[in-house]
């Protein structure tokens, strides 16, 4: 019952400040609209705003979950790493280049090219590390928390990529997300998941609805959080195995189109059309 109502505080918590945020940003518009309107699968205007909205509810909705406050706050800095890389990505970047993909990023740094993709892929790393040695409980030698450290900030890192790479139709990553991080309920970080699904439940209308989308701030900021869940909750080998398939889709989606996937399966193709305007 109080893990119930500790997910319910944090979904409650992050519903609200998601909603609050959107209303606001709608409101003031930082720089005019046309800053923060891109073109979505169809050719459409759409926009960015729901990413900072979705950081921001994912940061407070992870300080007011339960477990101990080492980890939400290591969850809370994680996301906001993710949204603010994000963002800067979102907002910066050099639309004339072709630099795409995680590799495309890493191989322009190797030639000392820095992109907006490239900080990002850097702060992400950075932020992902910190919040890992904060939320990381030593057990055994320095040397293995040192190794868990890396792990579990590789973790954070490497997810915050790979929702990322889902947010090519609507809602597709914020479904992902919650059916990844509600069998976590149970777990130490189970309150995360109320973050995750309130921040979720606020957006989903206009993601659906194709007026917003999450962008890098929010897609990194929400892949961040997830990869918290199980990093900070997760036993050794459980998180090895989880960075191995991370690392592994990762590197499946230079070649393979994730979309072109789910279109060809017929049950991945029905959850992500759920709740989506025909085409």
């Amino acid at each position: 019952m109080a893990r119930a109502g500790a997910v319910l505080r944090a979904a409650t918590v992050a519903a609200g400040t998601t909603a609050v945020v959107r209303r606001a940003l709608g409101e003031l518009s930082p720089g005019g609209a046309e800053r923060w309107t891109r073109t979505n699968h169809r050719g459409e205007p759409i926009s960015l705003l729901e990413g900072p909205a979705v950081a921001a509810g994912l940061v407070t909705g992870a300080l007011a979950s339960s477990g101990d406050a080492r980890s939400r706050t290591a969850t809370a800095l994680a996301a906001a790493g993710g949204g603010a890389f994000g963002l800067v990505d979102d907002l910066a970047e050099d639309t004339s280049t072709r630099t795409k993909g995680l590799r495309g990023h890493l191989g322009a740094l190797a030639r000392g090219q820095v992109t907006t993709g490239g900080l990002k892929v850097l702060g992400i790393g950075a932020t992902s590390l910190v919040a890992a040695a904060v939320g990381t409980r030593r057990r055994g030698s320095v040397l293995g928390h040192l190794v868990d450290v890396g792990v579990n900030g590789a973790l954070v890192a490497g997810t915050a990529n790979l929702v990322n790479l889902l947010d090519l139709r609507p809602g597709r990553a914020l479904k992902a997300s919650a059916l990844v991080s509600v069998p976590f309920t149970a777990s130490a970080t189970g309150g995360t998941t109320g973050a995750v699904l309130g921040a979720g439940a606020a957006a989903a209308p206009a993601d659906l609805g194709e007026r917003d989308m999450l962008g890098d701030c929010g897609a990194n900021g929400l892949g961040a959080v997830l990869g918290s869940q199980v990093a900070f909750a997760a036993p050794r080998a459980v998180r090895w195995l989880a960075l191995a398939g991370v690392v592994g889709l990762t590197l499946v989606s230079e070649k393979v189109s994730f979309s072109a996937v789910i279109e060809g399966n017929d049950v991945l193709r029905r959850v992500d059309t759920w709740g989506r305007r025909a085409a």
